[in-house]
């Protein structure tokens, strides 16, 4: 497994303490994760601050839109610097929107899709209009396929939908996982969720993981605990 396979989600508006805590868990966490809440209300300078720390980026943005529309972006955030080590988008944004954002990137991050929220149950996606799909993990797996056929890095996937996506589509394809909680924390607004161990043993690459540490009365020690386990299993 990776050294350090924890992606801690900096998901907060708040700047200084989100520079704050990049700086504290640099030593214990292998990335962080920059999603919309952030992004949104600092920009192109918040991320920068965050950045400059030296902790890897997973900018979680999951663009979606038409294809043309999603490549431009892809291409603006290729400019940043530093470059974000990870960039994301949603696979129901369809095979050619994928490609051209694969074009758009060319090769200067990786590249995943988001196949199922983890916030999403079976009825959610059967609600949402997803009658074809029988559950979650087929329709994860289907996406999943989609996506390495638009030639992207990977996708961001339920701990739940990840041994189908081991066992279809191989080792070498990047899986990141959020929903991932230890087994003494709260599941809040997640409903398909796993411990660190388990999701690392059905073949997760990044573990995507925000509250249990950010909201630790000592970071830190939280993300030292975590990793402890794993390495421990």
């Amino acid at each position: 497994m990776p050294a350090n396979p924890i992606c801690v989600a900096i998901d907060t508006p708040d700047l200084e303490k989100a520079v704050a805590l990049a700086k504290t868990l640099k030593p214990h966490v292998g990335w962080a994760k920059i999603g919309m809440e952030f992004f949104y209300a600092h920009g192109l300078a918040g991320y920068t601050r965050v950045a400059e720390t030296g902790l890897p980026i997973f900018l979680d943005l999951k663009l979606h839109d038409i294809p043309n529309t999603v490549a431009s972006a892809m291409k603006a955030l290729m400019k940043i610097t530093p470059t974000p080590g990870i960039v994301n988008l949603h696979a129901t944004g369809g095979l050619d929107m994928m490609k051209a954002a694969a074009d758009a990137v060319d090769g200067r991050a990786k590249l995943i899709a988001v196949t199922i929220l983890t916030s999403l149950s079976d009825d959610d996606i059967w609600a949402a209009g997803f009658e074809t799909a029988k559950n979650t993990e087929a329709h994860a797996r289907s996406l999943a396929e989609l996506t390495k056929r638009a030639g992207l890095d990977g996708v961001v996937c339920s701990p739940h939908d990840l041994v189908g996506i081991r066992h279809d589509l191989g080792r070498d394809f990047l899986t990141v996982v959020p929903g991932i909680r230890p087994a003494d924390a709260a599941v809040q607004d997640q409903k398909r969720v796993a411990t660190p161990a388990a999701a690392l043993e059905a073949g997760a690459d990044i573990l995507v993981i925000g509250r249990a540490i950010t909201g630790a009365a000592d970071p830190a020690r939280a993300a030292q605990d975590i990793l402890g386990t794993l390495h421990a299993g």
